[in-house]
């Protein structure tokens, strides 16, 4: 038996995953335990999860993978600040200590951490062959090109090269400061979202504006050529020496200051985030046809911060020269703890990998799992125990009869997801026919901003029916934007729309009803798609099962269970806190069902404040 455990620690999401023989039997981000979003801190709960789900010690690890090479990662950072000395001194003042006491020592950090037992051999890998590795050694494919793109790695900011059998190849790169990642997120900051968790609002603002500054970008900020390369204008940019992204010509050449945090968004700001989206797409389109014509495959993994942008995923495979693509779900920082551990096991102990047709995430359901009778214990002293259900049949019958009376319901079930996305495990769900449910669950659960989509969950033998993909293609993981079918669209009038065009109340925007599953669908007609299968997820397919014959819609809204600044819930305690501070309306709690009922609003209404004010101001 060899063990394997992957770590990711000290920038952002960090995380831990365990490989057992060549299975990944356990991953998940410290941030689930410690309930601060992103937390970079070292993953010791993680760690501590992981070695209980494969019941080992840390005396049984054969070897502890890092996602990146922190000395290599240190010489770019101390190379950058000298050559913007003077510029930058009070980044680099405030970064030393970090780097001093932590970073430089993870070896002993992680020692400290396994304790005098382990003597597992450490191994630190390059950050884009982590990334690398979590997208191709899980796939599906035997053999595929594969492309990363994040903001930075030690050097690296984009690679691609090709996956076969057990081995990866990267073979290009592009290295910072030039990075596609960052020039997205100087956008995010100057738009006023948070820099490494706003991205994904960025995205789902750009449908309401228009791509006015796409050439601008083009001409000014970065040079694309035809194959993807690009070269970015430091002048126009500060995250090289200061602490914000962007500078003096770079506000200058947009029309002023970044907008602030939480103040009113003006249709400029709609107009960046769909010009730099137009960009991102390009650019991204142009590295995926380099790298198929240079490679020759035909299957595509994409991993890094850059693959959760799953409007450009969607065109990518709607319109490039790609078969298929598989995107590794956690792409992020997170993942790269995934990508250290198989790393090991494949390219440098060169075990075989099997190939099934199927991917070997799981789902990406690799975090804990709580049973029905420790719920039951934990429910015994609340207010309102709720209602077991001894079938399932019964149960899946009753929540799709609340979820089509218009019931917003928290959904907890089985193992934690591992990633970013909600993907039925923890996940709140509502019915996507109301026209109202958009606004509820944005306003009265989620408490975050009005103009953001929700996505759908649909039953993956019937997604052709509803969306514009092929029959039989799949999107397991949230990863793909598609749009929805023109028969289930309804008309809009064209005048009303022009006019609202110009709205700067987004609400009424979004709230137009424009087809059949008004919740799900953005003002642009896409949807950020999830399918189901009884593989991956049985019990939710049969709840999706249960309300088709109820209501004749495969379809439910799916967004993370957690408020606005809170990691998506661990445990049940997690799930029945949120629950009793929002708006809420049932929780089901693995076989139990609770309905708010006045005993939980009274339990609810001392928490909520204090509650609400630990996460909401993220």
């Amino acid at each position: 038996m060899t063990a394997i455990l992957g770590i990711s620690a000290f920038y952002h999401d960090s995380a831990a995953a365990l490989v057992l023989d060549g299975e990944l039997v356990a991953a998940a981000q410290e941030e689930r335990f410690t309930r601060i979003k992103h937390d970079p801190a070292f993953p010791s709960r993680a760690v501590a999860y992981c070695l209980g789900e494969a019941g080992l010690t840390p005396g049984q690890l054969d070897y502890v993978a890092f996602y990146d090479k922190p000395l290599t990662k240190f010489e770019r950072l101390l190379e950058t600040y000298l050559t913007f000395a003077p510029a930058g001194f009070r980044s680099f003042r405030l970064a030393m200590p970090l780097w001093l006491k932590d970073k430089l020592h993870m070896r002993r950090t992680i020692r400290h951490a396994l304790g005098d037992s382990s003597r597992a051999r450490l191994v630190f890998a390059d950050h884009h062959e982590t990334h690398a590795a979590s997208a191709f050694f899980p796939s599906p494919f035997e053999r595929a090109a594969i492309i990363t793109l994040d903001g930075v790695g030690e050097w690296s900011t984009t690679t691609f090269g090709v996956g076969e059998g057990n081995r990866i190849r990267l073979t290009d790169h592009i290295a910072f400061p030039h990075s596609l990642g960052l020039l997205y997120s100087a956008f995010t900051y100057y738009c006023g979202f948070k820099v490494n968790s706003g991205e994904y609002k960025l995205m789902g603002l750009a449908p309401y504006g228009r791509p006015v500054y796409r050439d601008v970008i083009l001409q000014r900020l970065i040079d694309l050529k035809d194959d993807g390369s690009f070269w970015l204008d430091m002048d126009y940019f500060q995250y090289c020496q200061g602490l914000t992204m962007t500078g003096r010509r770079f506000h200058d050449l947009f029309g002023g200051p970044p907008r602030a945090p939480e103040s009113d968004l003006e249709q400029r700001h709609m107009d960046l985030a769909a010009s730099i989206q137009a960009v991102t797409e390009e650019a991204v389109f142009r590295i995926a046809r380099h790298a198929a014509a240079r490679t020759g495959m035909r299957n595509l993994v994409l991993a890094g911060g850059v693959a959760l942008n799953c409007v450009a995923n969607g065109w990518l495979l709607r319109e490039g020269p790609f078969d298929d693509i598989w995107i590794q779900p956690a792409a992020g920082d997170a993942g790269g703890a995934l990508g250290a551990a198989l790393f090991v096991w494949h390219q440098l102990l060169e075990k075989p990998r099997p190939i099934t047709g199927r991917d070997s995430q799981k789902g990406s359901f690799l975090g804990p799992r709580f049973d029905a009778e420790g719920i039951a214990a934990f429910l015994a002293d609340k207010p309102s125990p709720g209602r077991r259900f001894d079938a399932e049949e019964e149960l899946v019958e009753h929540v799709a009869g609340l979820l089509a009376e218009g019931k917003v319901v928290g959904w907890f079930q089985g193992r934690m997801e591992f990633g970013p996305r909600a993907l039925g495990a923890r996940s709140i769900l509502g019915d996507p026919r109301s026209p109202a449910m958009q606004a509820t669950m944005n306003l009265k659960i989620k408490f975050r901003e009005s103009f953001r989509p929700f996505a759908p969950i649909i039953l993956r033998d019937r997604a052709p029916e509803w969306f514009d993909i092929e029959p039989g293609q799949e999107s397991p993981y949230m990863l793909l934007v598609a749009p929805v079918r023109e028969d289930r669209r309804v008309p809009v009038d064209p005048e009303a729309l022009r006019v609202m065009a110009d709205d700067p109340d987004l609400r009424r925007r979004v709230n137009v009803v424009r087809s059949e599953i008004p919740a799900v669908t953005h003002v642009d007609y896409s949807a950020r798609l999830q399918t189901v299968d009884e593989g991956r997820n049985p019990r939710l397919t049969r709840l999706l099962e249960a309300f088709d014959r109820l209501t004749g819609c495969p379809v439910l809204v799916n967004t993370s269970f957690n408020v606005r600044g809170e990691p998506i819930v661990c445990t049940p305690e997690d799930a029945y806190r949120c629950f009793l501070a929002t708006d809420m309306d049932v929780l089901v709690l693995e076989d139990t069902v609770l309905t708010k009922d006045e005993a939980t609003r009274r339990a609810g209404a001392a928490a909520r404040e204090e509650y609400l004010a630990q996460f909401q101001l993220d």
